[in-house]
């Protein structure tokens, strides 16, 4: 066959296009199959202690027990008309607070604590690591934890990395030099590019001085400003922010009211389902699609507590029934919101938001189950078929973002193993966890 370009004039051409297509994967190297919380409590770090995480739990049960005693309860305030359905909603979110009421807890230095005199930020921080590396031995701590310094403004920027420097030194000297599981720093109201420049270095010094692997700091962006969207020069800011980290960064988390707040929104329309947090919630699903960086969305902030207590009468205990039942539904609204909008974590804030989050998360997965096993089971025939025959197959990502529906609905406690293998796999196939590795074994089975 006749043709007029040969391998040599072709060279030059497509090794500047294997540099550019490499560089890109690095950037984009498509999500992650890791298990990804589907909340994070925030609390303040003067009342962490090692036992938070269970004392949580079981305040979670007993409100949860008392503002919904069984299945009917639940169906009629969530308004989930398949009655079998709610009562496997009730069971398992149940037996979820009991097992693991908390999956993401983050020590809280900014908000939650803040701004006091040194001493005490001091005295603070080196409390709550010290609680921290007692939650290690003691094996209380959620599977994942982190602390959220404060901002790196020029005001605030030495009492943040002062706080962080106390905390990881002394959780250290406590722990024979051990890290929690899962720990990441977290860097609230982000503007500039430096900010998140400066924190890496300073997490670079902390693990050379602290004898830790090099690298191991990971941390999260916080998106709350109008400038995490836009730098100054007009120009989308959070890939930006992204490449700052290093390789380190994990998470993007939503902070709702400072960005209304930020738009200029009075505190009465601050709510997660304002229309500019959908406009800031796209641009980070934009920007950070495929780059393996979790996003996490806000928190409602009404909470689910009746205001009556004590010996109550009728009237008092329907009053707090019905405000607690409104709470929840506002939580469990926001909550769908965030996971229709790809958003699969967000901010819990107090105990009886927790039953909630479950509820809203495992209706969410179960009611798609029959459909999404289908769509799965399909795809891999398909894509297995391609690769027996050598075809090359090229749509793995999507086969990945489908087998991540299962991961993250089994990662959470809405479905088991054994209702994965509704899709056509095996057991062993889903702890592989990776869509590639699933048509290799496959493939290595039928030679």
């Amino acid at each position: 066959m006749n043709n007029s370009l040969n391998k040599e004039a072709l060279e030059p051409i497509l090794t500047n296009l294997s540099k550019a297509n490499l560089k890109f994967k690095e950037l984009y190297p498509g999500e992650k199959p890791d298990r990804q919380p589907v909340h994070v409590v925030y609390g303040g770090a003067q009342l962490f202690k090692s036992n938070t995480a269970k004392k949580m739990g079981e305040l979670a049960i007993k409100g949860f027990e008392e503002y919904a005693p069984d299945a009917s309860v639940l169906s009629k305030v969530f308004d989930i008309k398949d009655k079998a359905l709610a009562e496997k909603i009730y069971k398992k979110v149940k037996d979820k607070l009991a097992k693991e009421a908390v999956e993401d807890f983050r020590i809280d230095f900014e908000d939650g604590f803040g701004v006091r005199p040194d001493a005490e930020e001091d005295s603070t921080a080196e409390a709550a690591a010290l609680e921290t590396a007692k939650g290690m031995k003691e094996g209380t701590l959620s599977p994942f934890i982190g602390i959220r310094i404060k901002t790196f403004s020029e005001e605030l920027k030495q009492r943040a990395i002062r706080t962080l420097d106390i905390f990881l030194t002394t959780l250290l000297g406590a722990s024979n030099g051990k890290m929690p599981e899962n720990f990441v720093v977290t860097l609230p109201k982000v503007n500039l590019v430096e900010q998140v420049e400066t924190l890496i270095r300073v997490l670079n010094l902390l693990e050379e001085k602290l004898n830790l692997e090099k690298g191991s700091l990971k941390m999260e962006i916080m998106i709350e400003t109008t400038q995490s969207l836009f730098s100054s020069d007009g120009q989308s800011n959070i890939i930006n922010l992204l490449k700052a980290a290093e390789g380190r960064c994990k998470a993007a988390h939503f902070g709702v009211y400072d960005y209304t707040a930020a738009c200029d929104i009075t505190a009465k329309y601050q709510a997660m389902d304002n229309p500019v947090c959908d406009f800031a919630r796209h641009m980070m699903k934009v920007s950070l699609a495929n780059t393996g960086v979790w996003l996490s969305d806000g928190a409602t902030n009404i909470m689910p507590v009746g205001p009556n207590r004590g010996e109550l009468t009728n009237e008092q205990k329907e009053e707090n029934n019905r405000i607690v039942h409104n709470a929840w539904r506002l939580a469990y609204d926001h909550t769908n919101h965030s996971l229709k909008h790809g958003f699969y974590q967000g901010w819990d804030l107090h105990p009886a938001q927790l039953p909630v989050r479950y509820i809203a998360v495992y209706n969410f997965f179960l009611e798609g189950l029959k459909d999404a096993s289908v769509r799965l089971k399909n795809f891999i025939d398909k894509a297995a078929q391609a690769t027996l025959v050598g075809d090359v197959f090229d749509d793995a990502a999507t086969g990945q973002g489908l087998l991540n529906y299962f991961l993250r609905a089994l990662n959470c406690g809405a479905i088991t193993e054994e209702e994965v293998e509704m899709t056509g796999l095996t057991i062993d196939e889903i702890r592989v966890r990776s869509f590639m590795k699933i048509l290799e074994l496959r493939k290595e089975r039928n030679k």
